[in-house]
């Protein structure tokens, strides 16, 4: 019994980190850093080092993650501004207020 539970801890940890980085650092990378280095390489239009990130961490990793971020910087970004989290993101995407 033990066996499966380990193993199946093991799938999971493999899902959340698969890569070791590049840099001589043995850390294999987590699915919030593959989502953070993703999201800024996009947002500086750097394809290069988002496919690096995105290489990173299985894409079902990579999705939780970037949605993480997403949620985490509404928040954060409607707390600073004193607003609801909802009016926040219909404003970020452009889309008129509901």
């Amino acid at each position: 019994m033990w066996n499966k539970v380990r193993k199946a801890g093991g799938r999971v940890a493999d899902a959340l980190r698969s890569e070791t980085k590049s840099d001589g650092d043995k850390r294999p990378h987590n699915l919030f850093e593959a989502a953070a280095v993703y999201v800024t390489a996009c947002a500086e239009d750097d394809q290069e080092r988002a496919d690096e990130a995105a290489g990173w961490v299985s894409p079902e990793a990579l999705s939780f993650g970037v949605n993480e971020l997403a949620c985490r910087a509404v928040i954060a970004l409607a707390r600073e501004r004193g607003e609801a989290p909802g009016t926040v993101a219909r404003e970020l995407l452009g889309l008129p207020t509901a």
